[in-house]
């Protein structure tokens, strides 16, 4: 007569062991988030330190009283603050970004702009620049987001028609990239002066100069949403790491979830080109330091992912708008210093894998 096995209560340990790891990471992230921030609001021409930094959020709360003047004051809340904060939740969106799109589609050199998004953010933002589209009534972020959401249905249609494969998609999105990046370069070298193009050109280079607390609502809000979306899908993107037959093998409605994930990750995007600009490399990079840390299951890698994303803007802003004060560097200029090495590092992996 045989006994029933019974399950090891070893791995239930492990796996709350895990968990307590996981948690214990994820705080000491959102410390170091919280650090960098507050740090990063006293960094610039003014000399406000963090405890005045705070004297005028909790002033704004109704929480306390602050001394400070009410330039100062001003340049915390009103300049400062929502810059960091921005900063913060764009290089979180745009990690989790990177990180679900090379897993969607099985590439790592995949970011957030493989879709043509941030092409068809810049068409529309020059649109309304250069030749004033919209009327007056569309705002830049207005006509950025029109552009991108535009440009993604285009790379839907495109790849829809072409058999809905993700190579077809990939193709697609590299088509509609051209197509709007050819549009955005027509409509400044033949329609904008010298300083409107100087305008333009540092807009598309990203930057959170124009941040405000509309702008880091909005974003937040939509970040928060994809975040939870893609995190009820992790172990469908789990699946995906293994092929989408295998994935359909498995029980995972590939078509639906692509669709699904992508147009949450564009919508994402979206939002965040038409707050801050085209910053590139985030996307890419911070994803594979992300699996180096955690590795490749989706429920513990995209909340590092974001932290890491974050804090990484963060700083990159910080020293867009410090290195050469008073002249401001565009923020994604900083960005593509670090991730071209990344991305050559990535290449290399990716070669030697073959």
């Amino acid at each position: 007569m045989t006994t029933p096995l019974r399950s090891s209560p070893a791995r239930p340990a492990r796996g709350a062991a895990g968990g307590l790891r996981l948690a214990a990471g994820l705080g000491s992230g959102l410390a170091v988030l919280a650090v960098s921030v507050a740090v990063a609001v006293t960094i610039g021409p003014a000399d406000i330190g963090v405890g005045d930094a705070w004297s005028v959020v909790a002033s704004r709360l109704g929480w306390a009283t602050t001394d400070l003047t009410p330039i100062r004051e001003g340049i915390v809340w009103n300049l400062r603050l929502p810059r960091t904060l921005l900063a913060a939740v764009c290089g979180a969106g745009l990690a989790v970004c990177g990180a679900v799109m090379q897993s969607l589609l099985r590439n790592p050199l995949a970011d957030p702009f493989v879709l043509g998004v941030s092409s068809g953010a810049s068409t529309g933002a020059v649109a309304v620049i250069v030749l004033g589209a919209g009327g007056g009534v569309l705002s830049v972020s207005g006509g950025a987001f029109v552009g991108a959401l535009g440009s993604f249905a285009l790379v839907l249609l495109l790849s829809h028609t072409l058999g809905g494969t993700t190579d077809r998609v990939v193709l697609s999105g590299v088509a509609a990239m051209q197509l709007f990046s050819a549009l955005t370069s027509f409509v400044v070298t033949t329609a904008a002066d010298a300083e409107t193009t100087r305008g333009v050109l540092f807009w598309l280079l990203g930057s959170l100069s124009g941040a405000g607390w509309t702008e880091v609502g909005l974003c937040t809000a939509v970040l928060a949403l994809a975040l939870v979306v893609c995190l009820a899908h992790a172990r469908t993107l789990d699946a995906f790491a293994f092929g989408q037959d295998a994935a359909a093998a498995l029980g995972v409605s590939v078509a639906r979830t692509r669709l699904v994930l992508l147009c949450v990750t564009a919508l994402l995007t979206a939002a965040l080109v038409s707050s801050a600009g085209a910053i590139g490399f985030v996307g890419l990079v911070l994803p594979h330091a992300a699996r180096a840390l955690v590795g490749p299951g989706h429920a513990r890698l995209l909340p590092v992912t974001a932290l890491a994303g974050a804090v990484f803007l963060v700083w990159a802003d910080t020293l867009a708008r410090t290195v050469l004060d008073p002249q401001e560097v565009p923020v994604g200029v900083v960005t593509s210093l670090v991730g071209v090495p990344a991305f050559v590092l990535v290449l290399y992996r990716t070669r030697r894998v073959r």
